[in-house]
């Protein structure tokens, strides 16, 4: 009896155990699913934090501006802005109906912007005020102000408006240079006017830059959603600082789509010094037209990767000019730091203060160098002339091309200068030349980076070529040129 009492203890006690440990195992799972819960509402709370305490310093903005009724017959009809057609797609265009005889009335239009200095100072986007001819503001606490227009930037489109008051509630700004890709970040506007919105998103991307919006891009990329009524306001990162300016998002539907774009406020911030101290932006200049490399390019200018920026021009006593840069040349760093691409190398150009000077690091001939540079002022207008087109009818080979001596009637027509090339007259649909984009009316002025100033000085160069099947021509558009690889293959 004993004896089957003792073996009967002991075979309970693996079963105990294993009771035991399932118990354990329960409990700690059910503590493990309180911590998680208890995670995300300390999550929800800092986002709930960061909003209340945001939220007085961002503003809706209210503008009118008188337009003649044969452009948009509803003065309500903000949306109909090109601006908004273009980047938020035709779907949210709203009905113009008839035709009206031309007169003047009042458009209406909304957009948002955040109060960074106590004394009512406002920074939002420059389309959303520009042409305005009355502006109100108003704030979280229903408090209404008119605001004047201290400085725009369209190239940027940034802007300053300002409102009488003092010990205004302030929004500090953050480093945008500090933020990485998958960092939370929460939008605050009035979409729609719907005030004081909040939407939450991460940073999808940093540094776009053709997206083709201003002049001068490096947008913060966010799936924070953002819509019509945004622009202007703040993009903020989880301690509740502005790291950019909201202003557009990509979009077939009209509303959102998860990819939208902020100025970063870093960009921001150096024009905003500008525009309080001056009213306008002053930016650097280099004076090079430039083009990013890519591997056809990096191959014929013996480069490692593809990488850097190609210099195709020098202008004439330009701060380029007096440094010593050349066409043909490679910028890889500038200050030290990398250089990407073109956008990269505009962007800090232009930022930085007329006659700085800056450390350029290129490529020449296989050989590296530095060269030290006084940056200038950008000159007013920097547009490139684009001539006009005409064909006839000498041939080069299988690149699809027609091609003409530069006469002195031509050059003058085309206003270039005499043997300073030779003139592209037609380009053949579905050619390797029409592939790439060349024209009829543009000038090619180098072969293989041999200067050519007629048609035998070309075709020397091309018989001279070790392979006949790919050639890199400098190729000049009016006051602009780039290089160019075509291939036959």
């Amino acid at each position: 009896m004993q004896i089957n009492q003792y073996f009967s203890r002991r075979a309970l006690r693996p079963t105990f155990i294993f009771c035991f440990i399932a118990l354990l195992s329960t409990l700690n799972a059910h503590a493990q699913d309180e911590a998680d819960i208890a995670l995300l509402d300390r999550s929800a709370k800092a986002f709930a934090s960061v909003a209340k305490k945001a939220s007085p310093a961002v503003v809706h903005v209210a503008v009118e501006k008188a337009v003649a009724s044969g452009m948009q017959s509803n003065p309500h009809d903000f949306f109909n802005d090109p601006f908004f057609e273009r980047f938020f797609g035709p779907q949210f265009k709203q009905p113009r109906g008839k035709r009206q005889q031309p007169r003047q009335h009042r458009q209406q239009g909304a957009g948002s912007g955040f109060i960074f200095d106590s004394n009512g100072y406002i920074l939002t986007n420059n389309h959303v005020v520009e042409g305005a001819e009355k502006i109100t503001v108003r704030l979280d606490d229903k408090r209404e102000f008119k605001a004047k227009v201290i400085g725009t930037d369209p190239q940027s489109d940034v802007a300053i408006i300002k409102i009488d008051g003092t010990n205004l509630p302030t929004l500090p700004l953050g480093n945008s240079d500090n933020l990485e890709v998958g960092e939370w970040v929460i939008a605050i506007g009035s979409p729609f006017e719907l005030n004081q919105t909040v939407t939450v998103g991460i940073v999808s991307a940093k540094g776009r830059n053709r997206v083709g919006i201003t002049d001068y891009e490096n947008f913060i990329q966010t799936d924070a959603a953002i819509n019509p009524g945004n622009s202007g306001g703040p993009l903020l990162n989880i301690h509740g600082e502005a790291i950019g300016i909201n202003t557009a998002i990509f979009s077939k539907s009209g509303g959102y789509m998860g990819i939208g774009f902020a100025i970063p406020i870093n960009m921001a911030e150096s024009i905003k010094q500008q525009l309080l101290d001056h009213g306008t932006v002053t930016r650097g200049w280099l004076g090079v037209m430039i083009q990013d490399v890519n591997e056809d390019l990096a191959q014929f200018f013996g480069l490692n990767s593809a990488s850097g920026v190609l210099i195709a021009e020098v202008t004439d006593d330009s701060p380029a000019a007096k440094a010593g840069l050349k066409q043909g040349d490679v910028l890889v760093a500038l200050n030290k730091v990398p250089l990407t691409n073109v956008a990269d190398l505009r962007n800090k150009i232009a930022m930085t203060p007329p006659e700085s000077k800056v450390s350029l690091e290129l490529i020449r001939d296989g050989k590296t160098k530095k060269i030290s540079v006084t940056i200038g002022k950008q000159p007013g207008n920097m547009a490139p002339m684009q001539p006009s087109t005409k064909s006839q009818t000498t041939t080069l080979g299988d690149f699809g091309l027609s091609l003409q001596e530069l006469t002195p009637e031509l050059a003058e027509q085309f206003e270039y200068n005499p043997n300073q090339g030779v003139l592209i007259t037609a380009v053949e649909p579905d050619s390797p030349a029409g592939r790439i984009g060349l024209q009829a009316g543009q000038l090619i002025e180098e072969v293989n980076r041999q200067q050519v100033g007629s048609l035998s000085e070309l075709k020397k160069v091309l018989s001279s070529a070790k392979n006949k099947q790919q050639v890199l021509l400098r190729i000049r558009a009016g006051k602009s040129s780039q290089y160019i690889v075509l291939r036959n293959e």
